[in-house]
Formats: structure tokens, C-alpha cells, sequence
């Protein structure tokens, strides 16, 4: 999933270098953090939050399949 969200993310972002994105768990429930450069952040989430929202959703329809729990949240 870690894979998959950072390549997503790769692609949309300018500062390709600045893209850090990790994966904890927290009780059974993946939580994959995205950090980005401040000016790309933009980019990343999306007027009124639609790529975010698309992303989670691919993560979300993935992660069901496979009957786990993941959690997508961006910071800078």
C-alpha cells in the first residue's frame, strides 16, 4: 500500500525529492502518512479535497479486498 500511495503521490507533486510518505500501525489499523513540500501540498490534496478523497478511495478499495484497515493522512 506504502508503494502504491507514493507513487501516486510522485506523480503528481513538482518536488519529487521532498516526498516522504511511512507506515505505522496502530492496533490493526495501517496508518500511512504523506508529507510533501509546502507548495506542493496543493497539488496533493486537490480543490476542495478531491485527489485526496481519490486516493483514499483507491487505498480503501484495495485494503477491503484484503480485509485490512488502512488510513491515508497528508501533512507538509
Amino acid at each position: 500500500m506504502k508503494e502504491l500511495v507514493e507513487y501516486i503521490v510522485k506523480n503528481l507533486v513538482i518536488d519529487k525529492d521532498s516526498v516522504n510518505v511511512t507506515e505505522e500501525d496502530d492496533d490493526g489499523v495501517k496508518i500511512i502518512h504523506v508529507f510533501v513540500a509546502p507548495d506542493d501540498m496543493g497539488r496533493v490534496i486537490g480543490r476542495s479535497g478531491k485527489i485526496a478523497s481519490a486516493v483514499r478511495a483507491i487505498i480503501n478499495s484495495i485494503s477491503s479486498r484484503q480485509h485490512q484497515k488502512v488510513v491515508v493522512k497528508f501533512g507538509e
